[in-house]
């Protein structure tokens, strides 16, 4: 077996990483009622940061931090100094707690660009719950929209421990709050422009602005021409990923007619082309010091690219070698580098695919598959095509993700945990896993009907029964973005089966076959059929794990509505705000991220 080495955490992008302030509020009355209070309220905010930091990591790796109040918090004039602490720390996530009454409006945190809770403690000694509900009142009166955490079991005053209810809903707000943080004042880099008239990479910039507090670079993909010709590019490293890659990555069968293949010599520059084009990509995103000690200080900077898109086809895959590679191996969470945090990198541009990978890699801390949602298998079709009836999480049928050429190699479901295929926070990586997944993937050579230009497309079948979540957003015109979701699994198929289905296709293409749940007698989850035909776009999104809610407690902080998903209701975590615009979850979505409007709008 290989030794592929642990990269130490690393912020790789400028600016520090968002912390998670806590402010504890207590009842403002001295001479008795305040002093009996101080030691109780003060714990509860300790509690509050020792459950965060004890649980929740950045994707980077680096531990989350929190910055507590200096002092309990009382009115106005201690909120002022708790404000002027958590700018001095960048606070980018606010988390008010209290077992007792305090005055409301007094106490509240004002910032309107941080996403805020309060959790008030179930008790009966002193109203803290009193509290929750008069200063979400207050946050709703004053249109800061709040998040209200509260036990759903009573707890007696001395009691310090967090109920799981609350454990629950404190971790979802703080890590959706810390993805908000993060995504803000980080770029989008559109490597190219629009991919065959794909919708989703005309990037749109005012929506990164508006809802993301993101900005949009742009650069020609001549770039790439430019760098590779004027070899502005760390050699030394080029070297190393060419011996690892030669190692490492197995060259699969080619399928081209035999007229259509391409030379060994030119096979060979492709591969040399491809590892440039990955090594460009990432300075690009992040930057380079090594290019400023071979003199270009300018491209050692790089973009501050939190995710990126790679246009490619048409104009450069029909020209140069397809990113494939790139986007795989970016993708993913090792490289000849070692094992460290992966990027997000979308195929074709698709910025509104982009998108969602980067929330759910933020939200779990893995790496993202993306795919074509491209066909949907019904039972009766599957058997008179294979002769194979479908059983287990596949007999309703399956839709087949399978992106053209890429998708991370995290996606083979090769890591394991407890003899399960798993994706995992690269810090839980082992070197087995990294080797399983480079066993279980060939690359390529690239379908030349497709790409003219050569390169190397990433050939794997994901393996079953992980639980995962796809999503997309889509952008309406008169409405704004909207998110789909839907839960549910990889499905194991035989592989005499996957491999007639799969040949209908393109055989050297990365492969998913999934099947969302689906458990309502209406509406778009009521068969898998009914999930492929009301999905919004050509292309997915995939997470590892059901986070669907999680994805939902996000995208209200970002006043995204969702349109579908299949998240059991009792999950669902929004803003208090949000019941005061009717009794129907869904509607009143809509109708509250109308009314509020994009946080940086």
């Amino acid at each position: 077996m290989s030794n592929h080495k642990m990269t130490e955490p690393v912020n790789r992008l400028q600016g520090s990483m968002p912390k998670v302030g806590i402010r504890p509020t207590i009842d403002g009355r001295r001479k008795g009622v305040r002093e009996s209070l101080e030691e109780q309220t003060m714990n509860m905010a300790k509690s509050a940061a020792k459950l965060i930091t004890e649980n929740l990591r950045h994707s980077n790796g680096m531990p989350v931090e929190c910055v507590i109040a200096d002092t309990n918090i009382g009115g106005f004039a201690e909120a002022a100094q708790c404000a002027e602490k958590f700018k001095r720390e960048n606070v980018g996530v606010s988390l008010t707690v209290t077992p007792c009454w305090c005055y409301g409006s007094e106490t509240m945190d004002t910032d309107p660009l941080i996403p805020k809770a309060v959790w008030g403690f179930n008790g009966t000694e002193r109203p803290g719950a009193v509290y929750l509900a008069a200063v979400l009142a207050a946050h709703s009166q004053k249109g800061l929209p709040a998040f209200g955490i509260y036990g759903r079991d009573v707890q007696d005053s001395g009691d310090s421990s967090i109920p799981e209810d609350v454990k629950e809903m404190l971790l979802r707000f703080v890590k959706s709050g810390l993805a908000v943080a993060t995504m803000k004042d980080k770029a989008y880099l559109s490597m190219g422009n629009v991919s065959m008239g794909i919708a989703g990479s005309i990037v749109d910039q005012g929506f990164f602005q508006k809802y993301l507090g993101m900005r949009v670079e742009c650069v020609d993909m001549v770039e790439f021409l430019r760098r590779i010709d004027e070899e502005i590019y760390d050699k030394a490293e080029f070297e190393k990923a060419l011996s690892w890659v030669q190692a490492n990555c197995k060259e699969g069968a080619d399928d081209n007619a035999p007229e259509e293949q391409r030379s060994r010599k030119q096979k060979d520059d492709d591969w040399k082309m491809c590892v440039k084009m990955t090594l460009i990509a990432k300075d690009l995103m992040v930057g380079n010091p090594e290019l400023a000690k071979i003199g270009y200080g300018e491209e050692a900077l790089g973009h501050n690219a939190l995710i990126s898109g790679f246009q490619g086809q048409r104009q450069w895959t029909d020209y140069k070698c397809n990113g494939d590679f790139l986007e795989t191996m970016l993708n993913t969470s090792f490289d000849w580098n070692g094992i460290r945090e992966s990027f997000v990198v979308a195929t074709e541009n698709d910025a509104l695919n982009g998108v969602p990978m980067l929330f759910g890699h933020l939200l779990t801390n893995t790496a993202q598959i993306f795919s074509d949602v491209r066909t949907y298998w019904s039972p009766e079709a599957i058997e008179r095509v294979t002769g194979w009836k479908p059983e287990g999480l596949a007999k309703d049928g399956f839709i087949h993700l399978i992106n053209s050429g890429s998708t991370t190699l995290d996606g083979t479901g090769e890591m394991t945990e407890g003899g399960k295929p798993v994706m995992k926070p690269f810090w839980d990586i082992t070197s087995d896993d990294v080797d399983n997944c480079l066993k279980a993937t060939e690359f390529r050579p690239a379908d030349t009907g497709y790409f003219r230009g050569g390169g190397y497309s990433t050939d794997f079948l994901t393996k079953g029964g992980m639980a995962c979540t796809m999503s997309r957003i889509n952008l309406i015109d008169g409405l704004g973005p909207v998110l789909q979701i839907a839960e549910g699994w990889t499905a194991e198929v035989p592989n005499e089966v996957h491999e007639v289905l799969d040949a209908r296709t393109n055989p050297t293409w990365p492969t998913t076959w999934f099947v969302p749940r689906c458990e309502k007698a209406e509406g778009p989850f009521r068969d898998v059929y009914s999930v492929m035909a009301n999905w919004g776009a050509n292309h997915g999104a995939i997470s590892y794990g059901h986070i669907g809610a999680d994805l939902i407690t996000l995208a209200s902080m970002l006043r995204i509505p969702v349109s579908m998903h299949n998240v059991p209701e009792a999950k669902i975590f929004r803003p208090s705000t949000w019941s005061a615009f009717g009794m129907n979850k869904e509607g009143s979505d809509y109708r509250a991220c109308e009314k509020f409007g994009p946080v940086y709008g």
